[in-house]
């Protein structure tokens, strides 16, 4: 029987070579294949040994670092599900992911392990580990004892392999849950469109990825991951997004993934030429619109154009500019093979070439549903199967597809989604406040950022540096707007709602 657990696939696609260089990291260290076996056997044989139930997940909140890219991996090996939490989040934030999620194991940096530990404990978690950037931490120190020998858990396609948050527009977060084999039909799709090769790269072993992401969403951990060892290609792997160094090992390298400000901060660098490009084969750019400046931009300096795609948490990749073809800037290229994808309007009717509506997808990556949320799931879905993204937008003549918006005022900062419902419902909550509104509007670096606008109630007076502070105790950094305004009113259509198309068209000219 084939087992379809994605680490088998990703194991089977390992160079013969297993001494051959894996990874390779920015301060100097190498991983074999070999090592990337026996260090992932070692943990899943760690969790084996605690005895977790069937479908246990594993929730995760640790810095960035080889380590932590074999716990997740191990994860998978072991049949067990994997929960990634960003590294900025906090302890309210937190506390709602392991309420919600009821996770086996947590694994936290040790330096947060008094906070994080306490809410685990309390929540009714069983096992926590530490997990530092070091090669240091409990969860290393028991899984040395642990054979380096390890059978990959047999899973099915349909089976849960990761559950990965996404703030709702309207109150808490929601788990998408990914299978097995939504991930493994992405990657391999991924694989053939983008044109990964085994042979040729700059050392003649074929692509090498500079991987500088962070590993707590959808691109760093599964995209980039997931395309390189897919492949059996090496990484040069960097634990914080550095450009100076970045363009230093491009030489070294064939592919490079980031968000649109990683884009930015490279084109600020010097040394960014034709010359430092010479081995590179491709630019992928996601998680955030690409300004067309940048596009432009990169064109000239590097003479590679930027190669645009589209994704969700709940569908990994949808979309992408072709590899042979026309990239064209400001578009998300072609929907992938296998993917459906049709733009329609709020009466369900499928809308002529051109004309803007809300993307609808289906197809083998798009996720199971939101966990534990069965109603929200069917919300979600179309009678026909397809999911509704919320995203908005439209397809060219020629079958590109521009993303124009988002339905329901999501900002995208620097590559994270911002959900302004939640950081409304935080400022709501502080002493004095009536309402508040935020609104993204343009940045240079960041692409967008938020501007939280406040009314105070009757007869208080309120500090709009102090209602940042309160939020910068609460929430992670991406998530605090970057100004804030005490007003009098808010404008409202007749129904009462705020217009925050008016909002946006105020301060759009803010940081410009």
């Amino acid at each position: 029987m084939k087992n379809n657990n994605l680490f088998a696939a990703l194991r089977a696609a390992f160079p013969k070579d297993l001494d051959a260089v894996a990874v390779e990291t920015d301060n100097g260290l190498h991983y074999s294949w070999r090592d990337m076996d026996r260090s992932t056997a070692m943990i899943a044989n760690l969790l084996k040994s605690l005895d977790l139930p069937e479908g246990a997940r594993i929730a995760v909140q640790v810095e960035k670092s080889v380590e932590a890219m074999m716990l997740y991996l191990a994860t998978l090996r072991a049949g067990y599900v994997f929960l990634p939490l960003n590294t900025a989040y906090q302890s309210a934030e937190i506390e709602y992911f392991i309420g919600n999620a009821e996770p086996s194991v947590v694994v936290c940096a040790s330096k947060n392990f008094g906070w994080v530990s306490k809410i685990a404990f309390k929540a009714g978690t069983q096992n926590v580990f530490t997990l530092d950037d070091d090669r240091t931490g409990s969860l290393l120190e028991r899984a040395a004892h642990c054979s380096d020998r390890h059978e990959v858990v047999q899973r099915g396609a349909d089976d849960l392999a990761a559950i990965l948050y996404t703030s709702g527009t309207t109150g808490r977060s929601k788990g998408a849950m990914l299978s097995h084999g939504n991930m493994l039909s992405n990657a391999l799709v991924l694989k053939d469109y983008w044109g990964w090769t085994a042979s040729g790269g700059p050392e003649g072993r074929g692509d090498v990825l500079i991987h500088a992401l962070p590993i707590f969403h959808v691109h760093g951990l599964f995209v980039a991951i997931h395309g390189a060892l897919i492949n059996g290609s090496k990484m040069i792997w960097f634990s914080k997004f550095d450009p100076k160094l970045v363009v230093q090992k491009l030489p070294e390298a064939t592919v490079f993934m980031g968000v649109p400000t990683l884009y930015v901060r490279l084109l600020a660098e010097p040394g960014l030429n034709r010359e430092t490009c010479r081995n590179m084969r491709l630019f992928v750019a996601g998680s955030a619109p690409l300004l067309i400046e940048t596009f432009t931009e990169w064109q000239e300096r590097t003479g590679h154009t930027i190669l645009e795609r589209y994704g969700m948490s709940e569908t990994a990749m949808l979309t992408s500019n072709p590899y042979s073809g026309e990239r064209r800037g400001g578009t998300v290229g072609f929907a992938l093979p296998g993917v459906s994808l049709r733009v329609q309007d709020d009466d369900a009717q499928a809308l002529p070439t051109g004309e803007i509506g809300g993307i609808q997808v289906k197809g083998p990556n798009i996720f199971k549903g939101y966990w534990r949320m069965p109603e929200k799931t069917k919300e979600e879905f179309t009678a026909d199967g397809y999911f509704k993204t919320g995203d908005v937008g439209k397809i060219d003549e020629r079958g590109y597809i521009t993303i124009v918006g988002r339905s329901k005022d999501l900002i995208i900062s620097g590559g994270y989604n911002v959900y302004p419902a939640e950081i409304e419902g935080y400022i709501n909550d502080m002493p004095g406040v009536a309402e508040s509104a935020l609104v993204g509007v343009p940045h240079p670096d960041f692409g967008e950022v938020g501007v939280a606008i406040v009314i105070a109630r009757p007869g208080t007076k309120l500090e709009a540096e102090q209602i940042i502070a309160g939020l910068k105790a609460q929430l992670a950094n991406f998530k605090i707007p970057k100004r804030c305004f005490i007003v009098s009113e808010l404008p409202r259509n007749t129904m009462g709602k705020v217009q925050k198309n008016l909002l946006r068209e105020q301060h759009k000219h803010l940081f410009a």
